[in-house]
């Protein structure tokens, strides 16, 4: 299979919607290979007449009801049934599929990309993202044709239903990371649901744990997901927490895997300070798993001080939630996560889940009687510059000399006390840059003079 060939970027198969790869073709053999695949990984073995079955989720995209009908076709031709779930998080797709005893999940999502964008992501049956060789078997049987010969007759073919209590059961299992013995009663916090796949279980599991919210965002209507709201557009929250005296802003991606906080000041409350709140506490508890983090290479070296001045360490990562929960599992660890807010609490759930993550620091809050602006104390940042540019095509960095110059140009000036990332996104047309220093008036002049030289070289504008 030649490079040209393949669908899967960093987090499943991400696109324009109704272009390749995110078309209702690709789809539809996405879901015969998927089926055909996830029927032989599960090992419960199928009992005399017991079919198969696949979870089918998705966020509040337009598109998401044409590529869901062609995932379904491709599913039930190969003699596997579907379930129906419809808008619910990432995270609780996941959830469902383990729930269920299903043999796989499937979410249709882009996650923090606007409307245009859709995506399909894959979970195996105990609810964890996939590893790139199982990846590689789907999309090997996309393009090869092994299996067009495969077609089950008459009762055979499988067939759809839908799930109506989905939502009541994720609602309960998150509510359930929460402890019993503690309320949210008389807590006021607002929330930005993104008109997105949280629209209904973020605002319904606050509720139910007692708090009072005040909820904006949350009237999606396929072309208004991540629409200058959510945790990609963070003024939003900003403005709803300064507006209501909330004691904590919470703010969902289009997709609720990610979350980002704001403290009771107005201030954002982002992944790192979030992994650092979260780990301390269970430093102090004795249930930081071997005293380790799992944080990737874009987190603040701050966090690796925050750690260690508690007697634990940071393991870093590549870019990506999936290579964090990948080191998670071969490492045996209970917390990681991103700078963006993809927090995974492997003690509660199997990937990154963002009312999960907040309820932790809720929990936190309500122990110790302390504000978030407090809280979020015990991470001292290094200044960081990024940029995240768009491109008009994504050459090896080696082939762009004049941008390399000025990146080693910046390790020089840093001289052993910060750090220059460049690298290409895996979801989108755009290149990424991030320099950490002790001087931001520096690292600022040196991020604009490398944005400038990759805007000469590669810009899409």
């Amino acid at each position: 299979m030649t490079e040209a060939k393949k669908i899967f970027g960093t987090d499943g198969v991400r696109g324009v919607a109704n272009v390749e790869p995110v078309t209702a073709e690709i789809a539809l053999k996405l879901g015969r290979a998927a089926a055909h695949v996830f029927t032989k990984l599960n090992p419960r073995a199928h009992a005399e007449g017991l079919r198969p079955k696949i979870v089918l989720g998705k966020d509040t995209r337009l598109s998401g009801y044409m590529l869901e009908n062609a995932l379904v076709a491709g599913i039930t031709s190969l003699g596997v049934d579907v379930l129906l779930i419809g808008p619910l998080p990432t995270p609780g797709v996941a959830y469902i599929t383990r729930s269920l005893r299903a043999d796989a999940g499937i979410v249709l999502s882009a996650s923090h990309n606007s409307y245009e964008d859709n995506g399909i992501k894959f979970f195996r049956h105990d609810g964890y993202k996939l590893d790139d060789a199982i990846e590689r078997q789907i999309e090997q049987l996309v393009f090869t044709g092994e299996i067009d010969s495969v077609r089950p007759t008459a009762q055979k073919i499988g067939r759809a239903t839908r799930i109506d209590d989905a939502l009541g059961r994720y609602v309960e299992f998150a509510k359930a990371s929460f402890p019993r013995k503690l309320s949210l009663e008389k807590m006021r916090i607002a929330v930005d649901v993104a008109n997105g796949a949280g629209y209904k279980s973020t605002p319904c599991i606050l509720r139910e744990l007692g708090a009072e919210l005040t909820v904006a965002h949350n009237q999606p209507n396929g072309t208004n997901i991540n629409a200058r709201c959510g945790s990609t557009y963070p003024q939003e929250i900003q403005r709803l927490v300064r507006e209501s005296g909330a004691a904590i802003g919470i703010a969902n991606d289009g997709d609720a895997d990610r979350v980002l906080l704001c403290d009771e000041r107005g201030e954002i409350v982002d992944g790192d300070e979030i992994l650092a709140m979260a780990a301390v506490d269970l430093l102090g508890r004795g249930q930081l798993a071997q005293e380790t983090l799992v944080a990737t290479v874009m987190s603040n070296f701050g966090l690796d001080e925050a750690l260690a001045a508690h007697s634990g360490k940071v393991i870093r990562t590549a870019v990506g939630d999936r290579y964090v929960l990948e080191e998670m599992v071969r490492s045996d660890l209970n917390l990681g996560g991103e700078q963006s807010g993809h927090i995974v609490f492997r003690d509660f759930t199997t990937t990154g889940d963002g009312i999960i993550s907040a309820l932790q620091i809720l929990r936190i809050m309500q122990e110790t009687g302390k504000p978030l602006s407090e809280l979020k104390k015990c991470l001292t940042k290094y200044p960081q510059a990024q940029r995240n540019l768009p491109v008009k095509e994504k050459p090896p960095l080696a082939e762009l000399p004049e941008v390399l110059k000025l990146v080693q140009n910046a390790e020089k000036e840093l001289d052993g006390n910060g750090r220059v990332l460049l690298r290409y996104s895996g979801t989108e047309a755009k290149i990424r840059l991030l320099i950490e220093g002790r001087d931001l008036k520096q690292i600022d002049r040196q991020a604009d003079g490398i944005g400038k030289a990759i805007e000469a070289a590669i810009g899409a504008r």
